[in-house]
């Protein structure tokens, strides 16, 4: 009876330790809670630095770039991101012996191959504002090449709202600056219907006075005119007074 316990027993703890094997097995492996190895725990350390420096993903990186069947990584690529590719490329990215063989630019993004010659060896970086978001490392040149080609891709479709973006600031800014200057010239417009109005007003009152003077030197041209003739008939007068009975030729 001891013995057939024992044997239930010791069943029971085989399959215990067969689940568990599966389940830690599931287990994402940077997040294992036992103890790691030297090797482990220097991929951890060096995920850890590289994660200060890594530019974080868009809040809607999720839906505007999916990954693709060319970015999916395999074991090997995984295994390495997990070890640490960014700090692997910017510790070598202080040296000399990588050769940049493309780059694109997309706003504020952009996507990079380079090529490490001596290992034989491509590093294919997916950046925001020159800080590395992804790395993946490969020896293979046309894997490689397909994965810098989605990543600039990617780069384009992140950049389009930005562009978006700067263009209509721009359009907005070109906006105000044309109201401005139109509103400036509306300004000057006025100011100069404004003189224009008011120096009529002020032709129109000299003209107004002109007549009024012109007005009055006709009466007193007139008034002058009736004195000269009574004047001339008085002269005339006494001209004849005085030569009265003399005599005529």
């Amino acid at each position: 009876m001891d013995y057939n316990r024992r044997v239930r027993q010791a069943a029971l703890a085989v399959m215990v330790l067969f689940g568990g094997t599966q389940a830690g097995c599931a287990q994402p492996i940077p997040q294992s809670a036992g103890p790691t190895t030297q090797q482990e725990t220097q991929g951890a350390d060096a995920a850890n630095a590289a994660s200060v420096t890594v530019a974080a993903q868009p809040a809607d990186a999720a839906s505007t770039a999916a990954p693709s069947q060319a970015t999916v990584l395999t074991p090997d690529e995984a295994q390495q991101s997990a070890a640490g590719n960014v700090a692997e490329l910017q510790q070598m990215l202080r040296g000399s012996e990588l050769n940049e063989l493309r780059t694109t630019y997309n706003g504020s993004y952009g996507a990079s191959l380079l090529f490490h010659g001596k290992e034989m060896t491509y590093y294919v970086t997916l950046f925001q504002n020159k800080m590395f978001w992804r790395v993946i490392k490969t020896s293979d040149e046309t894997r490689a090449e397909a994965i810098y080609r989605d990543f600039a891709a990617k780069s384009q479709q992140l950049a389009d709202v930005e562009i978006r973006r700067i263009r209509l600031e721009a359009q907005k800014a070109f906006t105000q600056r044309m109201i401005a200057l139109t509103q400036d010239h509306a300004n000057r417009l006025q100011a100069d219907l404004t003189i224009a109005r008011q120096q009529q007003a002020l032709v129109m009152d000299q003209q107004k006075q002109t007549r009024d003077q012109a007005n009055a030197l006709q009466a007193q041209k007139t008034a002058a005119q009736g004195q000269l003739r009574d004047v001339q008939r008085q002269v005339r007068e006494l001209q004849r007074q005085v030569e009265g009975g003399l005599p005529t030729q």
